[in-house]
C-alpha cells in the first residue's frame, strides 16, 4: 500500500540512477544466461550479481520466535562486520552491483559502523537498502541515517498496540519505534528528503484483524508504504498457531489430512542464484536470504575474491541442483519466491 506516490516515484528514479552502462550490460548477461540455463536445464553462468545482502551484525536486542537472531541459536559464529572487511568486499562487487541490502540477520543499527557502511556504498553510487526494529531510531541516529544516504529502510510493527506487538517483537517496545518513525520522518523533511520509508506489518493469526488500525499507523507516522508481508513459519506442516487463518495472508494451505503446505510450490529453477548473493558478518559467501545459518558455504571473502567464488565449481554446482531439483535442498523447501 503506497501511501505517498511522490515519494515512490523519487525512489524509483533514485533506483535507476544507480544503473550504469556496465551495470546494465552485467544485468543482461545475468538475465541472458538465466534464460539460456532454464531452458537447457544447465547452468551456463555469466556476469556478476546484481544485488547483494551484506550482514552487519547477527546481534539482536529482540527475541522474536521466529528468528535465529531472537532465540540465539545460530551454529555459525555470531559477530559483527568490520570496516576493512566491508571495504574489500565492496571494492570486489561495485562494478555490477546496484542493489546492496545491509541486512541478513540480526538488528543493522547496533554494529556502531553501519552509517559507514551507507556512506561507502553510496559514494559508488549503489542504491542501498536495510531493515531494522526501530529501537535506535533517536534524533541522532535518525539524523545520521538521512547524512549517510541510505535510500531505504524497512521499519517491522506487527502490532497496532503494545500487547499485539510484544507478542512477537518479544522484549520490543512499540511507544518507542513510534517515536523512532517520527524522529526519521522529521529529519528526513528537515534534510535532504532522499530515504524512502516502508512499514512492514507481517501478517499473524494473533495480529490479522489489526490490518486496518495499522493502516491508520502508518498514515498518521508519515511513511511512505505500508508493506503487509506473509509469516515464513519453520514447523508449518502440521500447523502452527503463528499462521493467519484469512488465507490472503498466509504462505501455507491447509491439506485435506490437516496437514500444511507452502502455497507456492517450488520450481527447478531460482533466479536469484543467478543475480544475487548473502556475504555474513565475517565473509562468508551463501547462495541466499533462506540459507540463515550458513549451511550452504560457497566460500569465505577472507581467502579469496567474491569473483572467484561465484564462478567457482561449487557454487555451479549449487545452480545445478536447483535446475535438477529443488526440493532436495532444504534451504529451498520454506521459500515463496
Amino acid at each position: 500500500m503506497i501511501l505517498n506516490y511522490r515519494n515512490k516515484s523519487a525512489d524509483i528514479f533514485r533506483f535507476f540512477k544507480s544503473i550504469t552502462l556496465i551495470r546494465l550490460y552485467n544485468i543482461i548477461l545475468i538475465n541472458s544466461s538465466f534464460f539460456i540455463s532454464y531452458l537447457l536445464k544447465k547452468s551456463i553462468h555469466v556476469g556478476m550479481p546484481v544485488s547483494v545482502s551484506v550482514e552487519p551484525t547477527t546481534s539482536c536486542n529482540l527475541h522474536c520466535p521466529e528468528c535465529p537472531s531472537g532465540k540465539r541459536i545460530f551454529t555459525r559464529p555470531t559477530g559483527s562486520l568490520s570496516v576493512d572487511l566491508f571495504l574489500n568486499i565492496i571494492k570486489d562487487i561495485q562494478s555490477s552491483i546496484v542493489y546492496l541490502t545491509l541486512y541478513f540477520q540480526g538488528e543493522p543499527y547496533l554494529n556502531h559502523n553501519f552509517f559507514i557502511f551507507v556512506n561507502e556504498a553510496r559514494k559508488r553510487n549503489i542504491y542501498v537498502a536495510t531493515s531494522t526494529n526501530g529501537h535506535f531510531l533517536d534524533k541522532d541516529n535518525a539524523k545520521k541515517t538521512i547524512e549517510s544516504g541510505l535510500n531505504r529502510l524497512i521499519i517491522s510493527v506487527d502490532g497496532a498496540n503494545q500487547l499485539t506487538y510484544e507478542k512477537y517483537r518479544k522484549g520490543g517496545n512499540l511507544e518507542k519505534v513510534k517515536e523512532g518513525i517520527k524522529n526519521l520522518v522529521e529529519a528526513r523533511n528537515e534534510g535532504t528528503n532522499t530515504l524512502y520509508i516502508i512499514l512492514q506489518f507481517i501478517v499473524f493469526k494473533f495480529n490479522e484483524e489489526e490490518i486496518k488500525e495499522i493502516k491508520a499507523l502508518a498514515i498518521d507516522l508519515g511513511v511512505d508504504e505500508l508493506q503487509l508481508k506473509t509469516a515464513q513459519i519453520y514447523n508449518y506442516q502440521n500447523g502452527n498457531p503463528l499462521i493467519p487463518s484469512n488465507d490472503k495472508y498466509s504462505r501455507y494451505n491447509k491439506k485435506d489430512d490437516g496437514t500444511y503446505q507452502l502455497k507456492r510450490q517450488s520450481k527447478n529453477k531460482c533466479f536469484r542464484m543467478w543475480s544475487s548473493s548473502v556475504i555474513s558478518w565475517d565473509g562468508l559467501v551463501v547462495p541466499c536470504c533462506f540459507d540463515k545459518d550458513a549451511e550452504f558455504k560457497m566460500g569465505d571473502l577472507k581467502k579469496e575474491t567474491f569473483k572467484t567464488i561465484w564462478n567457482s565449481t561449487k557454487y555451479n554446482d549449487f545452480r545445478n541442483e536447483i535446475l535438477k531439483n529443488r526440493t532436495t535442498i532444504n534451504i529451498c523447501t520454506n521459500c515463496s519466491e
